[in-house]
């Protein structure tokens, strides 16, 4: 029986020892070459990233890249980073090339970027590198900048930025578009400002000299290096264009103007003729009246025969010179 129970726990001893050299032998080749390459990595720190589902292979790597080019980054920041969401060989790469380039940049610093959803590695090569901003932005659906100098005469500029990235800045720092915005602005303010367009067709370095001395890189993930006028055309003749719309619409106004004294002329023509034809039609009744007053006068003894018919001459008098007065009414 004492037997029996030994070939138990001899089987068992064998079988977890297979386990542990299974579990092992997954590791071996990462432990010794972290191991020949100097950055020694413990076996059950690889045991416990596996376990906590770490990409072992790639943490590895960036510690011996990190390692071989002299920056002490643990395998325990590698594992924090990778657990946290960032891409841990962006970041290993980016802190060497900043180190080559002899730009400061630290692990939190880096590890704060890539989080931050920037591109670490491409911030540190366009620091390096730096690179060139197409002011407008073609993509956007504009060729140029037009702005209007003093004389009237448009202009149509494009610029070139050459930029480097600002490190210390990056994180919370704003991106391209509100680089192209404040110098497409400081274009277009330097133009209006100018007396006439010849002067900044003459030297459009003056552009240049009056934007960047701005400091419109204050508060972005950028560094303006230098600003160049690439190109400047000759648009339009706004001033021209805008005194003419002014000319059309006072004459319109002026038109509306003549229009509305020339209604009210007629309309009070209309009342003159109604106010002439009223007191026709009063003295018509007054003339109707007359003959009644004078047979009644005459009836009454007032009036004796001969001074009635020389009162009808002489109201047949006063109609013919009224004919004669108004010849309409013999129409």
């Amino acid at each position: 029986m004492p037997n029996a129970i030994w070939i138990v726990v001899g089987i068992v001893a064998v079988l977890v020892l297979l386990v542990l050299v299974a579990i092992v032998g997954q590791f071996i080749n990462l432990y010794i070459q972290a191991y020949v390459s100097n950055a020694k990595v413990k076996l059950i720190d690889l045991i416990g990233m596996r376990l906590r589902k770490v990409d072992v292979r790639a943490v590895v790597i960036s510690r011996i890249r990190a390692a071989k080019a002299g920056i002490p980054i643990s395998t325990a920041q590698l594992d924090e980073h990778y657990l946290a969401g960032g891409r841990i060989h962006n970041v290993v790469s980016a802190i060497i090339a900043a180190k080559k380039a002899r730009i400061e940049l630290d692990w939190d610093t880096a590890c704060a970027i890539d989080l931050a959803g920037r591109d670490i590695l491409d911030a540190v090569n366009t620091s390096v590198n730096p690179k060139v901003i197409d002011v407008p932005n073609p993509n956007l659906g504009r060729g140029t900048i037009d702005a209007v100098a003093k004389d009237g005469i448009q202009l149509r500029a494009r610029a070139r930025v050459t930029v480097r990235t600002n490190l210390p800045r990056l994180v919370g720092g704003a991106t391209e578009e509100t680089i192209i915005a404040r110098v497409g602005e400081g274009i277009v303010s330097s133009i209006g400002s100018a007396d006439s367009h010849k002067v900044v067709l003459e030297n459009p370095d003056n552009i240049s000299k009056a934007v960047i001395n701005r400091g419109l890189d204050s508060g972005t993930a950028f560094e303006i290096l230098s600003i160049d006028i690439a190109d400047v055309d000759v648009g339009e003749n706004i001033g021209a264009k805008l005194q003419a719309d002014q000319a059309e619409a006072d004459k319109r106004r002026f038109q509306a103007e003549a229009e509305k004294r020339r209604a009210l002329a007629v309309a009070l023509e209309q009342e003159n003729k109604a106010d002439i034809q009223k007191n026709r039609a009063l003295v018509v009744l007054a003339e109707a009246e007359v003959p009644k007053a004078m047979a009644e006068a005459f009836r009454s003894g007032h009036m004796g025969i001969m001074d009635y018919y020389r009162m009808k001459n002489v109201i047949s008098d006063t109609d013919m010179r009224t004919s004669i007065a108004r010849p309409e009414d013999n129409k």
